[in-house]
């Protein structure tokens, strides 16, 4: 007989037979269809709010500082949006975008910036971007960004 007591979604665990001391171990692996947010910032406040905002909404969202360790991570084969900023110390969001792209993963995308302008605006749009926010980015506009976003990737919509 399995404990099954402490699964969580989403997450792999060991469940222990009852008998103490038991040398085997099941391992039981729950699949969760709730979408990965990776939201890529070199500014923590902005990450720790975004996650905030995201984990309230019922997402997992896992946070970034910098597009190097966003490729560095397990996560992101299994991300359903990317939130990042377009200007970051290092690799850009564009860079990411471009380099997820070159290895064949069609991630939508969100991009954040603190100095918005026509220029990036339009090379992120026509990189296939959802949209452009300006920082302080309202909650609300995010949450419509995503939307349509997870649509996307889904592939309900041709866009």
């Amino acid at each position: 007989m399995v404990n099954l007591s402490h699964v969580t979604l989403g997450k792999t665990i060991e469940a222990k037979p009852h008998v103490p001391h038991a040398k085997n171990q099941a391992k039981v692996s729950i699949v969760s269809n709730t979408p990965v947010i990776s939201v890529v910032d070199d500014d923590a406040s902005v990450r720790v709010a975004a996650e905030n905002l995201l984990t309230s909404l019922g997402y997992i969202a896992h946070r970034f500082a910098s597009a190097e360790e966003f490729l560095r991570s397990p996560y992101f084969h299994d991300t359903s949006c990317v939130i990042a900023d377009v200007q970051m110390p290092g690799m850009s969001g564009v860079e990411l975008q471009a380099i997820l792209l070159d290895r064949g993963l069609r991630v939508p995308f969100i991009f954040i910036t603190a100095l918005p302008g026509e220029t990036v605006r339009a090379q992120v749009l026509k990189a296939g971007a959802i949209c452009l926010l300006t920082k302080p980015f309202d909650r609300l506009a995010l949450i419509k960004s995503l939307d349509t976003a997870l649509d996307r990737h889904d592939g309900r919509t041709d866009e």
